[in-house]
């Protein structure tokens, strides 16, 4: 009898065993990720910014239910460098990327450096882009062929044609590899145009998780807004352009609620670099622009293409329901480079095998911890210009730059050297240069020894 019912007791145990939880934890679900960019956004041009007029109600939202972060920055002030930086996590200066390319440029984003979208697509994501690329427009360097499934969008900024920059190249609206018949673009649908891409991106049926870059065309000049907008906001033409982005953030996040999809994706709003407040007059010159639909930087100083704070530190905004928790502001440095050093560790993809000059910042997203950075370095062009460590900034630059503060006055001096306090004076409002020479040469030092390294030019 004892014989007999052995087998059914060995059954039995290997049933009672098979029902016990593993030892070893279950690999969390892979986020969906979430990146928008706005272009030539100011630091102050967001409500929960301070703007006084324009109102962004979505963005202000979004930020109460994540992280606002207040120092912020991006790894150069003007587009393609900028993107550059965010797409492999390296200054621009050392991929080989200082400048922003044209419609007639031979090239674009080295091919030895891997994007964010072909390290996501490795680990098994889905991926898009939608709106403007700006690293390179020839075969070999569009979207899809730097790790992108689908691309709709611009390849350049939209003020790249006749009659504001001399090329004979026409602004085409892409799909994927190849211009669509849209001539000229109808810039005034653009917002909503690349935000329905990515509303249909997301709900396409797949057991795979998404990433989905949303490189906005607007707020670069010349601005457009849709007619559903136009008119609409107290903040002027420049109010309506940035409230009808706000809107079309919204939906993408109400999406992502009606489809039980927020509670495991990532999203990131922030902007490629600051406001074109000092534009050449070759853009104001030509109807439709006028000098005031540029934006703002709030009580920053400076501008796009400056390294002043109002330059280089931009709006970011970060939402995770239940991983990131609400109501968090933090001052804490830290740039776009962390962003891509930060979404591949959450991906689990692997850093590429190069130097990144971006750090891990979960921890301060999620336990208020302090920035991993020691120092952060402007770039602009091949130049390094400036250093910040957690309070001082120097930044030595020539005097031909546009910008210096007004109660300086322009000499014979090759250049100008200013320190700043930005804990006590983010305005860069007092230059403490005379005051402080000690600290002068501690942080000239690091930005020559930095220089040095990347291979940069230096005043």
């Amino acid at each position: 009898m004892i014989k007999m019912l052995l087998p059914y007791f060995f059954i039995s145990i290997l049933a009672l065993i098979s029902c016990q939880e593993p030892n070893t934890p279950v690999e969390d679900k892979k986020p969906n990720i979430i990146l928008i960019f706005a272009d030539d956004l100011g630091y102050g041009d967001l409500s929960c910014y301070g703007h006084p007029t324009i109102q962004t109600p979505r963005l202000d939202k979004m930020a109460q239910e994540g992280i606002k972060l207040t120092s912020f920055y991006v790894a150069a002030p003007v587009c393609t460098p900028s993107r550059a930086a965010l797409m492999t996590g390296r200054y621009p200066i050392r991929i080989g990327q200082p400048g922003n390319l044209g419609p007639d440029s031979p090239g674009g984003l080295s091919r030895d450096e891997r994007t964010l979208g072909e390290a996501l697509k490795e680990v098994g994501y889905r991926t898009a882009a939608y709106g403007k690329w700006h690293l390179g427009a020839v075969p070999g360097y569009l979207p899809t062929d730097r790790g992108f499934d689908e691309y709709l969008g611009i390849l350049y900024s939209n003020d790249m044609m006749p009659p504001w920059v001399n090329t004979e190249r026409p602004l085409h609206l892409y799909r994927n590899i190849e211009p669509t018949d849209e001539q000229p673009v109808d810039q005034t649908t653009l917002t909503r145009r690349y935000t329905d891409a990515a509303i249909e991106f997301i709900r396409k049926p797949s057991e795979q998780p998404f990433f989905i870059y949303l490189p906005h065309s607007m707020p670069h000049l010349p601005i457009h807004a849709s007619n559903e907008f136009k008119g609409t906001s107290a903040g002027g033409d420049y109010g309506d352009v940035i409230e009808e982005m706000d809107a079309n953030v919204g939906r993408i996040l109400d999406v992502l609620r009606e489809d039980g999809l927020e509670e495991n994706t990532l999203v990131i709003f922030t902007s490629d670099n600051g406001p074109w407040r000092n534009m050449p007059p070759r853009m104001y010159n030509t109807e439709p622009v006028e000098k005031w639909h540029a934006g703002t930087t709030g009580a920053l100083f400076g501008a796009k293409a400056t390294s002043y704070e109002g330059g280089q530190r931009v709006p970011a905004i970060v939402r995770w329901p239940g991983k990131i928790p609400k109501e968090q502001i933090s001052s804490a440095l830290c740039t776009t480079m962390d962003l891509h050093v930060t979404i591949l560790g959450l991906a689990g993809a692997k850093p590429a095998p190069k130097v990144l000059d971006g750090k891990d910042i979960w921890a301060l997203l999620t336990e208020n911890g302090s920035s991993p950075h020691q120092y952060f370095y402007y770039c602009l062009g091949t130049n390094v210009e400036g250093i910040r460590d957690q309070e001082w900034k120097l930044r030595i630059s020539s005097y031909s730059d546009g910008w210096t503060s007004p109660e300086l006055k322009t000499g014979d001096e090759p250049v100008l050297t200013q320190l700043f306090h930005l804990r006590n004076d983010p305005y860069e409002r007092f230059d403490l240069a005379d005051k402080y020479p000690e600290h002068v040469q501690r942080l000239s030092i690091e930005m020559l020894r930095f220089a040095e390294e990347i291979g940069a030019d230096h005043y």
